[in-house]
């Protein structure tokens, strides 16, 4: 089946599997065929076309224009981003976590030209808007008409003409290309802030495809989505469950014990998540209804630790286990098939289909067995690059050295900035990364984001962050904090403050105030030191 487009996975399903549920959050459903008739009304409401005639009512949303959604797991976020591709919009899921800096970063750096989200979430983020020069539409998804700010729209009343045309003469035909942009997903880097990885309809379609190939998802499966979807991996349990017409189960949890009693409940066939949830699913006591249902469990974002996936065997003796690896920039790169857990535990496995990974030493070279090198992927799951930053994108995206292109090609690769080694059976192992990154609950996290907020606080002089090892969380989050002079903050005033400014993944678990940070011959902080330093905080 030839898709250009991911809404295509939408329709192309509604075509086939037209009663069949497709997503369900709470006790609400919808179907394939209800879920293709509010994404193509919310995508004639986003162009400002009436679904009879297609004339413009209001300003038109032009192929290209990000649309950001920033909203929980729930039905009008998934009805949200696949109606922007369906108008040839570029999404911008908005990890619902963020708070108002981090948010207004990204509004402003990708220019959004709509943004989707609710009343008290706008009403938060109105200071950030005050000086957005880009935005000029804001859809608000739950409230009422007296309570709509008169700068704002309600969401609902896009969908007002869903039901008045046949599905099939329904869909706005807004013409885009597999190479168009379809998404923009940010990423933390090791320095500065966030970067907006570009993803293609290609990128898409074909991460789909590998994946759904690799773990045979098919109509019969019920996926849940615990994942936020502004994480590529979260947003991969939604394109491939479209894919093959599978059904996908929107979770919020708040304690790990609810993601066991949704898997019984929704008898959930495919679960996904990152290590520190799978450390504390693999304490508790699975009934036997979850155990029976659960046809597979992946794991990404961070190394599995052998004792957690034999637990999880032992609990759930009739499930596949897939331990994967993969970076935004190219959607997924590998995954070890379950058969080979036994004897290859730690490995991130082999390239998925449709992909190609070498190790390259730093003179260029393949690398020989257990030699270690830098992982580098190749094939139609690269993506486009990093939004509005030639230099990053430049750094990340490089050809292959002269020497290899007449062999792999001279297409551009992404060179992941990860350490592995692959053994004579050619099986990947993960070594560890060649930047400072903090790798923490199964996030990428930039130093130089959480040190720059730090620094913004008028009692702080210098700040380095750094990631301790943990066992639970892959890595904590220390601050190292010398204060300005004559200042008198204590350690809860300043956490408090931090605390304001940061989503809750990036809380610092640990702050020690320091009456100087140690600095190398280059007259920068000396990171290894103060790891050293500090040694005693890991778990």
């Amino acid at each position: 089946m030839m898709f250009t487009n991911i809404q295509d996975f939408i329709s192309q399903a509604a075509s086939r599997f037209a009663p069949k549920t497709a997503l369900t959050h709470k006790d609400q459903s919808l179907s394939y065929s209800e879920l293709a008739a509010k994404t193509n009304a919310l995508a004639s409401g986003l162009i400002g076309a009436d679904l009879a005639d297609f004339k413009p009512s209001q300003p038109r949303l032009k192929p290209g224009e990000r649309v950001a959604v920033y909203l929980p797991k729930q039905m009008e976020t998934v009805i949200s981003l696949f109606a922007t591709t369906t108008a040839g919009g570029v999404f911008v899921p908005i990890n619902s976590l963020l708070k108002p800096p981090q948010v207004g970063y990204i509004l402003d750096n990708c220019q959004v030209s709509v943004l989707i989200t609710s009343l008290s979430r706008y009403r938060q983020l109105q200071k950030t808007l005050a000086n957005n020069l880009h935005l000029n539409r804001i859809l608000l998804t739950d409230c009422s008409p007296e309570d709509c700010p008169e700068n704002c729209e309600r969401w609902i009343d896009q969908l007002a003409q869903v039901g008045t045309e046949p599905l099939n003469q329904a869909r706005p035909h807004i013409q885009r290309e597999p190479d168009d942009i379809a998404a923009i997903l940010y990423t933390s880097g090791s320095t500065g802030q966030p970067k907006g990885v570009v993803l293609s309809n290609r990128n898409l379609i074909e991460g789909a495809n590998s994946v759904a190939g690799y773990l045979a998802n098919h109509s019969d499966d019920k996926i849940l989505a615990v994942l936020p979807l502004s994480f590529d991996y979260g947003l991969s349990q939604l394109t491939t469950a479209f894919l093959v017409g599978a059904e996908v189960v929107l979770l919020e949890y708040l304690l790990p014990r609810d993601v066991i009693n949704a898997v019984a409940k929704y008898q959930i066939t495919g679960l996904a998540a990152v290590p520190p949830l799978w450390m504390q699913l693999a304490d508790l006591d699975w009934p036997t209804d979850a155990k029976q249902c659960l046809r597979y469990i992946t794991n990404s974002g961070g190394a599995m630790p052998t004792t957690i996936t034999q637990k999880l065997r032992t609990t759930l003796p009739a499930t596949q286990v897939y331990l994967m690896y993969g970076l935004t920039e190219a959607f997924r790169s590998t995954y070890l098939d379950p058969k080979e857990l036994c004897s290859r535990p730690t490995s991130i496995g082999k390239a998925i289909p449709n992909a190609t990974i070498l190790v390259i030493n730093t003179k260029g070279e393949i690398c020989q067995a257990d030699e270690p090198g830098e992982l580098v992927h190749i094939g139609v799951h690269v993506s486009l690059g990093y939004w509005n930053d030639k230099d990053k994108t430049e750094q990340k995206f490089r050809k292959l050295p002269s020497h290899l292109q007449s062999e792999y090609g001279s297409e551009l690769a992404v060179w992941s900035g990860d350490i592995v080694t692959r053994d004579q059976q050619d099986f990947l192992y993960f070594v560890g990364r060649n930047d400072d990154m903090i790798k923490s609950s199964g996030y990428r996290i930039s130093p130089s984001e959480l040190e720059e907020i730090a620094t913004t606080h008028p009692s702080v002089q210098q700040v380095a962050a750094l990631g301790i090892a943990h066992s639970q969380l892959g890595q904590s989050i220390l601050l190292v904090i010398s204060l300005a002079a004559n200042a008198t903050i204590t350690k809860p005033e300043l956490m408090k403050f931090l605390k304001k400014q940061l989503p809750n993944y990036m809380h610092p678990h640990f702050l020690e105030i320091a009456d100087s940070l140690p600095r190398n011959p280059n007259g920068k902080i000396n990171r290894p030191l103060l790891q050293e330093n500090y040694r005693q905080l890991s778990s």
